[in-house]
């Protein structure tokens, strides 16, 4: 498969993005197209809406649900995150959000919650902020050039995430890295048979 990260055509990267809901659905998890939907379109709203932005107890185990559907799924660390206390899942990602658009803050913030890596904390300031932060999925990482094995670490997501805010700008008119991250795992297809309801 030819790479997209290697394409400066914006249509290609188009066409990708556009296949990504098709891409969700070809995935075969129950779950994962209503999840996708409430993550895409709902979850954004709802931290806008709210003074002090943050996410819910009940948001985050949805976003760590989302994300396991989406790649591979860890019930010890789904277990994890539902058993956070409420309080401090609103303290923390009150914290995190606030910290935005620092570039490392809000990920090291929410990963202080249990069960909470940098690909669960990135969902969460990719939803929240998603022209600064794009989604961790490893199928997208191993597809950027120049940034190694792919690490569940900080210091990887934040170059990582820098890689793909660059090339949101280098295609302007309204791309984010959501909307790269996206593209690039909509190119590959996702990750068919790791998943389960």
């Amino acid at each position: 498969m030819k790479s997209l990260w290697a394409s400066d055509a914006v249509k290609e990267w188009r066409s990708a993005l556009d296949a990504y809901e098709a891409v969700i659905e070809a995935q075969g998890v129950k779950s994962l197209p209503e999840l996708d939907r409430w993550y895409r379109d709902e979850l954004p709203a709802a931290i806008a809406a709210r003074n002090a932005a943050h996410v819910t107890h009940d948001e985050l185990v949805r976003v760590t649900e989302w994300k396991m559907a989406r790649g591979i799924w860890r019930p010890r660390n789904l277990a994890l995150v539902r058993g956070n206390p409420a309080e401090k899942v609103a303290r923390l990602s009150t914290a995190a959000l606030a910290a935005i658009p620092d570039p490392k803050l809000p990920i090291a913030t929410l990963a202080e919650l249990d069960g909470v890596g940098p690909a669960t904390a990135s969902a969460v300031a990719a939803a929240a902020a998603p022209e600064l932060y794009p989604f961790f999925d490893e199928l997208v990482g191993a597809q950027v050039p120049g940034l190694g094995t792919v690490a569940f670490t900080p210091a990887y997501y934040a170059k990582y995430a820098d890689a793909l805010r660059g090339r949101a700008g280098e295609f302007g008119r309204g791309w984010t890295p959501v909307m790269v991250e996206r593209a690039l795992w909509a190119h590959v297809g996702g990750k068919k048979g790791t998943r389960r309801d």
